[in-house]
């Protein structure tokens, strides 16, 4: 019989015992369940609400219950909803009256959503470590390539020559983006909900307090029935995830063109692609292809948590039960896919000979020579009007711009000089952006400068939290 049947003369039949259990899923809080409660029993002693006797035996107990789970060696029972039930119910098994006192001044529905925390705290802790490391992987690469010039585009047609580095220092402030979601994430989370009882607290002289101290949280919940129903954390959680999915969708989609025979920027390494039941000659960029597939799962938990949460009246109902899987899958999607494509960046081969060429191609110079016109005099929109005119003619004439002589550029305005060569090389174009943010050498340079203080400041973060103590892994 279930630890709340008293009030019952029937047990729950086996298929509505398994459609309502969610100890699969539970199974991964086991660590924070046990801390939660051995802080919990330490209140309760601290207080006189239960005897520091019936506390040493409720910690020892638990804390033999986490190595037999540690070890593999612990029983579940067919009658386990959760992994709440099954501690305690494996507690009192083991050390009796003792273990019926620990749930004293405590529902199920505050010790739920303390374990939540707890485990939200770790995964948004652990990825938080792992945005940092992707994006020293980027910086990494931003300075080994620093020079390369590849086309910029968009609407994915060539723009302007760009710097290669310039291009993924875009993802590194993309996904400094995301560790500030991860961290606010956190501090979401970071809130004590035990003593908040079922709904609206508790009799029992609790210090909720001390467990906040306890449980490394950084303070209590002000309100017992917000705190037992609140989720928002977990939709932060997943909204940071889905973002920086979103991100990594957008790098890959770029990954699986640019190692195209089209594009041919870059080859990935062997560890990071795969190969056709039937063409020998392919080498798929899989992994990337994966991860941009993944990107959809992710944003699915987003939603289907925020239809689960939209209409619920206070304080708790049984659907808050829905929360758990989606934050995991999200936690355990986006782990994978910046582990996978740290490592796709850190082992291709990019080919700057091919990127140099195509940067040239495709009239990038175009907005070189009309600010070449407009430097003298011309007023821009007409030397926009008398470049667009000369792209046409190449166009005609199968010729690009760095083909023209100086006659036919002279034909098309005689403000052309012979300097105007210089316009046309791509590495020059791209040199030539100074501007803050710009693509130029001397402002990539400081930008590397500022990703390399950014991410001190976000190591920091990350040590803190762990020095601080507050995550229970």
């Amino acid at each position: 019989m279930a630890l709340w049947s008293g009030r019952f003369e029937q047990s729950v039949s086996e298929f509505t015992q398994r459609f309502g259990a969610s100890l699969e899923v539970d199974k991964n809080m086991y660590r924070q369940d046990i801390a939660g409660s051995i802080a919990h029993a330490r209140m309760l002693a601290r207080q006189g609400v239960i005897s520091q006797s019936d506390f040493e035996h409720i910690e020892v107990g638990l804390l033999e219950i986490a190595h037999q789970i540690d070890q593999g060696r612990f029983k579940y029972d067919i009658n386990d909803e959760d992994i709440h039930m099954a501690v305690e119910g494996e507690l009192i098994d083991d050390i009796g009256s003792a273990g019926q006192r620990l749930h004293t001044g405590r529902s199920r529905n505050d010790q739920v959503a303390t374990d939540i925390r707890l485990h939200a705290k770790s995964m948004l802790l652990t990825l938080m470590a792992e945005n940092y490391s992707l994006r020293k992987v980027i910086t990494r690469a931003a300075r080994k390539y620093f020079g390369v010039v590849m086309p910029g585009y968009t609407h994915l047609q060539h723009a302007q020559p760009v710097l290669f580095s310039h291009h993924l220092l875009a993802y590194f402030w993309m996904f400094t983006r995301d560790f500030k979601r991860l961290h606010d994430a956190y501090q979401a989370a970071d809130v004590n909900p035990l003593g908040s009882a079922a709904l609206a607290g508790t009799t029992y002289p609790l210090d909720r307090f001390y467990t906040t101290e306890l449980l490394g949280f950084d303070h209590p919940s002000p309100n017992s029935m917000d705190a037992v129903s609140d989720r928002d954390y977990l939709l932060d959680l997943e909204y940071a995830c889905s973002m920086s999915m979103m991100h990594l969708s957008r790098l890959c989609e770029e990954i699986v063109l640019w190692s195209t025979t089209e594009f041919g920027f870059i080859t990935l390494s062997d560890s990071y692609a795969t190969g056709s039941s039937i063409m020998p000659q392919k080498k798929n960029p899989d992994f990337a292809e994966l991860t941009r597939g993944k990107t959809g799962r992710v944003v699915g938990d987003l939603v289907g948590l925020m239809v689960t949460m939209k209409s619920l009246p206070l304080a708790y109902n049984k659907d808050l039960q829905e929360c758990k899987e989606g934050a995991i899958d999200a936690f355990d999607t986006l782990r994978d896919a910046m582990i996978c494509m740290e490592g796709m960046i850190d082992t291709w081969t990019v080919h700057d000979d091919v990127m140099l060429k195509e940067a040239g191609l495709g009239f990038t110079a175009a907005t070189d020579v009309a600010d070449y016109l407009a430097k003298r005099g011309v007023p821009f929109r007409k030397a926009h009007e008398i470049v667009g005119e000369l792209v046409l003619y190449c166009e005609k004439h199968n010729k690009g711009l760095e083909d023209l002589t100086l006659e036919e550029f002279r034909q098309a305005s005689p403000m052309f000089r012979d300097d105007i060569v210089g316009e046309l090389d791509p590495e020059a174009i791209a040199r030539a952006r100074t501007t803050y943010g710009g693509t130029g050498h001397d402002a990539v340079r400081q930008q590397l400068r500022e990703a390399s203080r950014t991410l001190k400041r976000d190591r920091r973060v990350v040590k803190g939290i762990r020095d601080k103590g507050g995550v229970i892994e």
